[in-house]
């Protein structure tokens, strides 16, 4: 617990096991009892979302007290908590005899606690007690079936429980123990049918407090499910509605609930009628429509209407001939009535219209597998797959193993493989159930492995790929064979450019098609425009799809044309600082695609496709379309690299440098060497990186490419000064220049001064630093390239710095900084708060300084740019050893110095060996210091590094 003596607010949660000291228990029958009990509210409250070694909590012998931190939502403790202790307590009970099962009380307050040497005191947490032992409580567990009796004060009912769907599930009763007499609200957690509720009627209640309303008799409606799980945010967002409009005095209406086959539609539907048939006195109504079951026609509205009229006790002599009759009759019948009506399965508006009640007081609930948008009138309530956490706890109440937990790896991996669909969980389920032989994990492998897991996924004559194909079979043609064409996309969403590809259509019938297949629920829209199959029916699709290999192969050709042509088109757009020459796409130009005009339009695509291109590169290599291999990584990196998805690029970078090579194509292998040198410098690899530019070089030369040879000079010429080989990184940017100037590349040639500069500062040239990065200030500007003038624009500030003219710095840092920002650029935006926080701590702000190179550091971490990491590292370090913060700075040197050793960088590798030197003197050990500062000083003079001066200085050398 805390120690502290100010009040604080908690929630206060208690339990208590029932007949915890009864005579038939021994003393092995408690500890077992205690061990169940703890594992059961540990369980309970991470399956609530509430962190158990969060809260305080204390012994009580047969109970537990538990104070909860106050930022948890109440609404936790009273909605999720009682339901997961309840599947916690019956796992338990499964596994153990009689006298060692677990049936508990439990008490809901919230108030301020104080703390002093003994523990907590409070009178808060005296009326918390005073709850549990109201007799009102023990009545109720003892006259229930269940496992839990919950109690909350008046407090916590009225401002938590009240607000929740869960009010009408609780009942006042008077509670008289000790010198306390008040009102508790009781609810039975695991029996909220109308036997528990009429249970708790026979509590005394409370005179003057209205309690629950009766249970009703049940009409029609079928059994509710036992293990149905989930779908509180549906089930809230429907009992919110209907208890705004019953309170407003409005029409109840109507609220239609979607889903792809198997989502558990019918299920929600009954569960939410059981849930409200206390809210309607006068019948409730279950109907089925039939639109997808096997072997029988939808229902016409007028037999539904004859039906539901001969439900409500009318004579069959006095149900009226004719469609208008019926629905006329069935209104009248229904007119100042209170009747909830479920309409299952319905294949369209037009089949439920006629049976829509016409007056106020009557509810109606639709399940189809269409999206209804012809009820204007209706509430959509779409319902997707279930959330991984309830997919495990329903398939261990499915299952019913007693050792069985929703933590278990197989059953998370056997709900992963179903996809989520409690209709494909149910099915597999009860396969565990019925052979006790099977056990999850074999069970998981066999699915994992299975060439046809919807084969796997069947009961009796219940099975997903039949569900599946009902939906199918009401498909148009087209609509047919653009849905089996987009189980062979490799990639997980789809828009209606690629959809044209994929069918060979043109861009309105692709939109429309797609549409279709979103109102009828066989694909889903989770952001506009664009659409995504579920897992299983992506099996489906492609099983549907297999007898036409010819038309398949076809296909994935014009999308993967459609990709690498669309790509390309985007990445000229990319000014990043390699510009690639790029060899003209195979395949055919696609008939229709989004028109790219700008550098921020290119890379809102690009960034929205990535997972789709990358699909589709790992797709080709594997069925030896290698010219498409080969080809989009090539097109991406550019955008990859500015974007900082590195990793990413280095991994399609090798995928496209095998793919060239397979094919022969020499070109090919030289541009992605050169792409592939370029991610394997950002990631730290520079022994590779060298290796790539230099092959990449050599084929340029054996080719005759001269732009190709610039390009891979000028990125050999970047490894080379990061490793601290300035001689031969300014030889060959210098050739790289030349090369651009012969062939009037301005870009180029920008580029390659703005690397030339950097290492002449390196070198200590600073007039000849400042002219080259000036020059390519003036290209990057008239070609309009925004990331290089960004780049030069803070390598100029640099010099500005160094040169001591601190006001003309900040400025090109500032504006480098925005630049980088406007294009999105994470490792410029990077590199430019670096060289900010320097420049602020040299003018003497600390407190920026240390802002600019956390960020920085952070971004650096973010895009696991290790040099990067090293610098700012290195730059953080020399802020703190100004505050004599001598162990801080040491930490960051430290940390610097591994990296940069670890990379082969030895300009950082000194400067981290000086700082740590120099932190050693100031704090007083010169002898310690001037070991480490004579190990920077060996690598100042190797790499030919100005800094060695300032060493030596210090040293008197």
């Amino acid at each position: 617990m805390e120690d502290q003596q100010l009040a604080v607010h908690r929630t206060i949660v208690v339990v208590d096991v029932e007949g915890f000291g009864d005579l038939s228990r021994t003393n092995a029958h408690q500890v077992a009892i205690r061990a169940g009990l703890y594992r059961a509210m540990q369980e309970a409250f991470g399956r609530a979302g509430i962190s158990w070694d969060g809260c305080g909590h204390e012994d009580r012998g047969d109970g537990v007290f538990v104070l909860v931190p106050a930022e948890v939502p109440k609404g936790l403790l009273a909605g999720s908590l009682p339901s997961a202790l309840v599947t916690a307590l019956r796992a338990h009970n499964a596994a153990h005899a009689g006298p060692e099962r677990i049936r508990l009380r439990m008490a809901l307050h919230a108030g301020e606690v104080r703390y002093d040497e003994h523990g907590v005191t409070a009178a808060s947490v005296t009326l918390a007690f005073r709850l549990l032992e109201a007799p009102a409580l023990k009545a109720a567990l003892a006259g229930s079936s269940g496992l839990l009796a919950v109690i909350a004060s008046s407090w916590f009912f009225e401002e938590v429980v009240r607000h929740s769907s869960l009010a009408p599930a609780y009942r006042p009763a008077e509670v008289a123990v000790k010198e306390t007499t008040t009102t508790g609200w009781i609810c039975l957690p695991d029996q909220m049918d109308p036997a528990g509720r009429a249970m708790l009627e026979r509590v005394p209640g409370v005179a003057g407090v209205p309690g629950m309303q009766p249970a009703v008799v049940l009409r029609t409606l079928p059994r509710d499910t036992a293990a149905f799980t989930g779908r509180t945010r549906e089930l809230n967002q429907m009992m919110a509605a209907i208890s705004q409009t019953a309170a407003t005095g409005g029409v109840f209406g109507i609220h239609a609930v979607d889903g792809m086959a198997g989502i558990g539609k019918t299920t929600f539907a009954v569960h939410a009628a059981h849930q409200l048939s206390a809210r309607f006195p006068d019948g409730q109504v279950f109907l089925r429509l039939h639109a997808h079951t096997a072997g029988q026609r939808p229902v016409d509205p007028a037999e539904a209407l004859a039906t539901l009229l001969l439900t409500a006790g009318v004579a069959p002599r006095r149900i009226p001939q004719g469609l208008e009759a019926r629905s006329a009759s069935w209104r009248g019948h229904l007119a100042g009535k209170k009747v909830l009506l479920v309409l299952d399965d319905a294949a369209g508006s037009d089949q439920v219209r006629p049976l829509l009640p016409g007056t106020a007081g009557c509810l109606v609930l639709v399940t189809s597998r269409r999206r209804l948008t012809g009820l204007e009138e209706a509430t959509p309530i779409s319902l997707g797959t279930l959330p991984a956490a309830e997919a495990t706890d329903l398939f261990v109440r499915l299952a019913a193993r007693p050792c069985l937990r929703p933590g278990h790896r197989a059953v998370a991996e056997l709900t992963r493989l179903c996809g989520y669909l409690p209709l494909a969980i149910r099915l597999v389920a009860a396969g565990i159930r019925h052979h006790p032989a099977w056990t999850v994990t074999d069970l998981a492998d066999e699915l994992a492995s299975a060439r046809d897991r919807l084969a796997a996924m069947q009961a009796e004559d219940v099975s997903v790929a039949a569900a599946f194909d009902l939906s199918y079979q009401d498909l148009t043609t087209g609509q047919q064979r653009l849905f089996r064409r987009l189980g062979l996309h490799p990639g997980a969403e789809i828009d209606a450019y690629a959809a044209a590809a994929l069918d060979a259509t043109d861009l309105p019938a692709a939109r429309r098609r797609l549409g279709e297949l979103h109102d009828q629920n066989l694909i889903g829209e989770p952001t506009r425009g664009r659409y995504r199959l579920h897992d299983l029916l992506r099996e489906h699709a492609r099983t549907l799809a297999a007898d036409d290999a010819a038309g398949n192969q076809a296909a994935i050709g014009r999308l993967l044309d459609y990709y690498l042509h669309t790509a390309m088109t985007a990445s000229r757009l990319i000014a990043w600082r390699t510009a690639i020459a790029r060899p003209p796409s195979p395949g055919h130009r696609p008939a229709w695609a989004p028109e790219l005009r700008t550098e921020e339009e290119a890379v809102t695509w690009l960034r929205t496709e990535r997972p789709n291109l990358h699909a589709c590169v790992d797709y080709a290599a594997s069925h030896a379309r290698l010219t498409h291999a080969a080809g989009i990584p090539v097109a991406i990196s550019d955008f990859m690299y500015a974007q900082g998805h590195w990793s990413e690029a280095l991994s399609l970078g090798q995928v496209a440098l095998a793919s060239a090579r397979t094919v022969g194509d020499r070109q090919g292998q030289a541009w992605a060497l050169n792409q592939l040198g370029i991610a394997q410098e950002l990631t730290g690899d520079y022994p590779a990186a060298a290796a790539s530019h230099t092959e990449a070089l050599q084929l340029f030369r054996g080719i005759g490419n001269q732009r190709g040879q610039a390009w891979a000079l000028n990125e050999l010429g970047l490894v080379q000064w990061l490793t601290g080989d300035y001689p031969a990184a300014s030889a060959s940017h210098t050739e790289a220049l030349q090369l651009f100037r012969g062939i009037g590349n301005q870009r180029g040639q920008a580029w390659a001064l703005d690397q030339l500069a950097v290492v002449q500062r390196l070198t200590g040239d600073y007039p000849a630093a400042v002219a080259s990065q000036t020059e390519a200030l003036q290209l990057f500007r008239g070609i309009g390239n925004q990331r290089g003038q960004a780049f030069a624009l803070d390598h100029l500030g640099m010099m500005q710095q160094l040169t001591g003219d601190y006001p003309a710095a900040a400025a090109s840092h500032t504006e480098a900084l925005q630049l980088f920002r406007d294009i999105g650029d994470r490792q410029g935006q990077a590199l430019a708060l670096n060289h900010l926080g320097v420049l602020q701590q040299l003018t003497g702000d600390p407190p920026a300084a240390a802002a600019s190179l956390t960020q920085a550091l952070q971004l650096y971490r973010d895009l696991g740019d290790r040099h990067g990491q090293a610098e700012a590292a290195i730059n953080l370090g020399e802020l703190r050893s100004l505050s004599s913060a001598h162990n801080d700075a040491r930490g960051y040197y430290a940390r610097a110095l591994s990296i940069a050793r670890d990379i082969n960088a030895p300009h950082q590798e000194a400067r981290a060996l000086e700082g740590i030197g120099r932190s050693h003197i100031q704090e007083g050990s010169p002898g310690q210091g001037a070991v480490y500062l004579r190990q920077a000083l060996a690598i100042y003079r190797r790499i030919g590094a100005p800094e060695a001066q300032r060493v030596e200085t210090t040293l008197h050398i």
